[in-house]
């Protein structure tokens, strides 16, 4: 007779694990069908580890996958031991590098590498610690198993440098073809900046990579009807943070097709609305006489993102 417990039924995903992760994977490539399709293959290796969201863009020839899963960490330590999404990254990673060559890549959008960039952001009960033990794993994994320098920002820097900052020092906001585009490796062979993990001598097929750490961030879009690039980018440092528009906004001014150049924004969902956001370009933008369209999100919301993955990881549980 078998034990009275061995009909219970399994505990939901939900009920077993209460500290969840995402991470945001920004893929340099999204016209190379095959390069997609065998990142998307690589996506799926584990059910409990889910792409709630992707987004690619032609004229910025750059393709963002938004993962979640759960972490375990040690009760002891408060170290993270275990997640699922760390093996699924490694392997939509490595798919990148077999099927994308940056020397050969272009595209409106700046980039340092394959894999540009990977930002971790901690959900449920899951905090900014254990995201930043989680994040530094990965890039070992890039860093010292692929080679691939790698440099680390925000929570997951040991003095909190922002991602802009060390972009800024690796030239990856100037475009190096037709003025306003990216075409192949823009990094020398040794850095001018030393990584926080792996060498500092770089493969320009490959590039290097961030990886970072911060509370959920939201990726919306304003396209003004303008290819005056120049003067766009003027609207976008009025808007941004940094040029002392609307606190905590990260934006960029990028060519999008023949008479649109789009500010590409990241904001703080708790500080920032993007309907604020969409408000104060249209604003800046009619002081120029130049017609703004409305802006879009290209991932999902802060408050959609776990209940998503619950609902399809406990689909397969």
């Amino acid at each position: 007779m078998e034990p009275h417990h061995a009909n219970k039924p399994k505990p939901k995903l939900s009920m077993k694990h209460s500290k969840f992760i995402s991470c945001k994977l920004y893929i340099s490539e999204s016209r190379n069908a095959m390069a997609v399709d065998a990142i998307e293959r690589a996506s799926k290796s584990d059910a409990q580890v889910v792409v709630v969201s992707q987004f690619g863009d032609n004229h910025y020839n750059r393709f963002r996958y938004t993962l979640v899963s759960y972490i375990i960490d040690d009760r002891s330590t408060g170290e993270v031991i275990y997640s699922p999404i760390r093996k699924v990254l490694l392997a939509m990673i490595e798919a990148a590098f077999s099927t994308i060559d940056l020397e050969s890549q272009s595209g409106a959008h700046p980039r340092i590498g394959v894999v540009d960039d990977l930002s971790f952001h901690p959900l449920g009960q899951a905090r900014m610690e254990d995201a930043a033990s989680l994040a530094k794993q990965v890039a070992s994994d890039i860093g010292n198993g692929l080679q691939v320098p790698v440099f680390l920002y925000a929570a997951a820097h040991p003095t909190g440098k922002s991602a802009g900052a060390i972009r800024r020092e690796l030239g990856y906001y100037r475009p190096n073809y037709k003025d306003n585009q990216w075409l192949g490796s823009m990094l020398p062979d040794v850095l001018p900046v030393k990584p926080d993990v792996g060498p500092t001598h770089v493969s320009h097929k490959r590039g290097a990579t961030t990886v970072g750490v911060t509370p959920w961030i939201e990726n919306y879009n304003v396209p003004v009807l303008s290819k005056d690039v120049a003067t766009v980018r003027r609207i976008t440092r009025r808007v941004s943070g940094r040029g002392g528009g609307l606190p905590t906004v990260q934006a960029l001014a990028l060519f999008h097709g023949d008479d649109c150049t789009e500010i590409a924004c990241l904001l703080d969902p708790d500080h920032v609305s993007a309907y604020q956001v969409q408000t104060v370009v249209e604003q800046i933008a009619g002081e120029q006489g130049l017609e703004v369209e409305q802006g879009y999100y290209t991932d999902i919301t802060k408050d959609a993102i776990l209940d998503k993955y619950l609902k399809i990881a406990c689909a397969d549980d």
